[in-house]
């Protein structure tokens, strides 16, 4: 017996299993969704197909490929009428799709990735266009990426002789709207119109019953990439044709399941094309060349392989060009030339290796690739070690003063070019995009959602340091919300009028829109994606009963500080003396750098007055400012500062007469900024304050401190 369940009548008929079912029998629609390790994403996509499927009859398969992640648990409690087929093991994409496929009742069938979002319209927009197309077998919509560009996969051509050298060559890419040389990926075509294709991605592909009781179910051979390929290939000899429907569009987040994979997915893919190619082409081109596009094929495999390869070894060669370039200066300094440094090459291969070796056990090349601070802990361990071979093994090593000018050049080149990468990511720049991790340079966000319903949410993000997004407003759902506030946050402008407001406010320079889609379409959220791909915006979802973030780069949890079982760093004898040797150092330094600049000020600035700032001890804190000094009123404060009464980076110091909500629990000094001063995430109540300090204190590091001074400096 068969169940079929209908969320328009929220009611489950049984059909008997026969091998011609009547009409009466069929639903209008099959979705079949294989799911490998993207529990989130799975939930996010099931959300979404709960409305687009709203006003139709239909059933959806999800097939598991033996997930660890407790996706089979997730849709068995919070989605009862999908129908879950469990697999023990890694079946591939073919065969757990055809597994669906023999229990389909649909009229038309769908695959669809897990790591999507559908649009209300899209399974009507879809079922109105097969019905006018009686000639189409098959049907892909428009596929965005996470930033809203159209993802190019989603229409494409057959590998063909000429196709494949044009995409292997990259002339594809470099002449991408010439119709000779674009046929890959059809860039030629207008994204906004209708056309037929040769084959559409796998991500979305609409089937018709008919067609797949034609040419029958996916090739299994293809275990993860090629069997859209190939039952596009099939269904267009046997005379049906293939459509690229822009009428609705769909968001897929590319390759999470492959990311969740311990499979070589670069040798797969190439292995298909290959696979493909001696299937459908061994007979029907000249022999020649036949193996002229194995060998282009496996060519650019080779060129794939060496690009990733590069790319996971970009980190250690920068390292290993600030390394030899420390060396270098440091032997020219010493010996007033660089030609000793021939005869020590074994020497600096010993010193580099021991510094890799440090960067590596620190995590800088897997945790933590773009950490400051693990950068900085690895090469100053490093130099020790090799300061210390300069005692030991004289004959095979460089002076002391060698070793000591390059390491102390290694311990700022390595920890202060990852910091400039941070930067420059944070202002979208640079050629590690997309790459770095978390920093408090956040993105300038706003949060689009019904703060009547979302205010939690908004409070959630506001204390999430973790999420490296500089909270600037809100943008509502109604319009007379406008100039409100909520969780301290302002409403800038309606969801309606957003375009407009992007366009108009280009010194807002805003970077990341996160939508809470509780009650926002996500034919909406798609809308926007589409308007705003100039802008180069970053996208996020959050389901708002939810505690993560869906984004191109993964999900992100939101959590916020345990306020239980916290270690203070600062109460620990090294990371104290590292906050105060901090604050010594860059103090004197400006001192000393702008002292003349200091005298003149207090000469011509007026007189100076003071001010007492209670203290949790009782005991006040005595500040010194001029009362004419503008922007350099406060330089007095370097003084304090030298003296320990005041840091760098530590509490906010209360406005006058303004109560001080601290009791104590906090071991912080007063800062001539912090987290909390620094924050534009709206006005914080005294809880969220202490919330940022703790986060403070939990994850102090000296280069958190400059990342702090840095963001106040350039106001970012």
């Amino acid at each position: 017996m068969r169940r079929l369940f209908n969320p328009v009548m929220n009611t489950v008929s049984v059909a008997p299993v026969t091998d011609e079912l009547s009409d009466i029998t069929r639903c209008d629609v099959s979705v079949i969704i294989v799911n490998y390790n993207v529990r989130e994403f799975l939930r996010q996509s099931l959300l979404s197909l709960r409305r687009a499927l709203a006003v139709l009859s239909a059933e959806i398969f999800v097939v598991d490929n033996a997930s660890v992640d407790g996706s089979v648990e997730m849709v068995r409690q919070e989605f009862p009428e999908v129908k879950i087929i469990a697999n023990h093991k890694n079946l591939g994409f073919a065969r757990a799709n055809n597994q669906a496929l023999r229990q389909a009742l649909g009229r038309f069938v769908v695959l669809l990735n897990p790591d999507t979002v559908v649009q209300e319209n899209t399974f009507s927009a879809v079922q109105t266009f097969l019905a006018q197309h009686p000639e189409t077998g098959i049907v892909g919509c428009k596929v965005l990426n996470p930033d809203g560009t159209l993802q190019l996969a989603c229409r494409r051509s057959f590998p063909a002789p000429w196709v494949a050298f044009t995409r292997l060559t990259g002339l594809s890419q470099l002449f991408p709207k010439s119709r000779w040389f674009g046929r890959y990926n059809l860039t030629y075509l207008p994204e906004d119109e209708t056309a037929e294709v040769e084959a559409v991605s796998g991500s979305f592909m609409a089937v018709r019953r008919e067609a797949v009781e034609q040419v029958g179910m996916l090739d299994e051979s293809f275990f993860l990439y090629g069997e859209d390929l190939d039952w596009c290939f099939r269904l267009r000899a046997a005379g049906w044709k293939i459509h690229y429907f822009p009428g609705t569009q769909i968001i897929h987040f590319k390759g999470e399941s492959a990311k969740q994979s311990d499979l070589d997915n670069l040798r797969l893919f190439y292995q298909a094309m290959g696979q493909f190619v001696h299937k459908h082409f061994r007979h029907k081109i000249f022999s020649i060349s036949y193996w002229l596009l194995h060998a282009a094929i496996w060519a650019r495999a080779g060129i794939a392989f060496i690009d990733s390869m590069m790319r996971k070894l970009a980190i250690p060669l920068t390292d290993l060009a600030f390394m030899q370039v420390s060396m270098l200066i440091a032997v020219w300094w010493r010996f007033d030339n660089t030609s000793f440094f021939s005869g020590f090459l074994f020497v600096d291969a010993v010193y580099s290796t021991i510094w890799f070796i440090c960067l590596a056990l620190c995590g800088c090349y897997r945790r933590s690739p773009y950490s400051s601070y693990q950068a900085f802990v690895a090469t100053t361990i490093g130099f020790f070690i090799n300061a210390s071979l300069t005692y030991f093994f004289k004959e095979y090593a460089f002076s002391r003063a060698v070793v000591l000018v390059a390491g102390a050049m290694n311990v700022l080149l390595l920890s202060s070019w990852r910091l400039v990468v941070k930067i420059l990511h944070h202002w979208g720049l640079g050629p590690f995009k997309g790459a770095v991790g978390k920093t408090l340079l956040g993105r300038r966000t706003v949060i689009i959602g019904d703060f009547s319903t979302d205010s939690i949410l908004v409070e959630k993000l506001k204390t999430n340091l973790k999420s490296g997004d500089d909270l600037v407003g809100l943008v509502s759902l109604n319009s007379h919300e406008v100039g409100k506030f909520y969780q301290g946050l302002p409403v800038l402008t309606s969801l309606e009028e957003l375009d407009k407001w992007l366009q108009a406010t280009p010194h807002h320079r805003i970077q990341q829109l996160i939508f809470s889609t509780q009650r926002i379409p996500f034919g909406r959220i798609l809308e926007v994606m589409s308007h705003q791909r100039q802008q180069r915006l970053n996208f996020k979802l959050v389901p708002s009963h939810l505690d993560v973030i869906i984004g191109k780069s993964g999900i992100d949890q939101i959590a916020e500080v345990p306020l239980l079982e916290i270690e203070n760093r600062l109460s620990r004898f090294w990371p104290a003396l590292g906050k105060r040797a901090f604050d010594v150092l860059l103090a004197g330094i400006f001192l000393l750098g702008f002292a003349p600049i200091f005298i003149i000020l207090w000469l011509a600035g007026g007189k100076l007055q003071s001010r007492t700032i209670p203290t949790p001890e009782g005991r006040g804190l005595r500040l010194w400012e001029l009362s004419r000094g503008g922007r350099w009123a406060k330089w007095p404060w370097l003084f304090a500062i030298l003296a320990g009464k005041l840091s760098w980076v530590g509490l906010e110091i209360p406005a006058e007469n303004a109560p001080n909500f601290l009791s104590g629990e906090i071991d912080l000094p007063f800062g001539a900024t912090g987290l909390a001063q620094i924050n534009r995430r709206g006005q914080l109540s005294p809880e969220e304050k202490n919330k940022l300090y703790l986060y403070y204190v939990t994850h102090y590091t000296p280069l958190l401190d400059l990342e702090i001074l840095f963001r106040k400096l350039f106001r970012i």
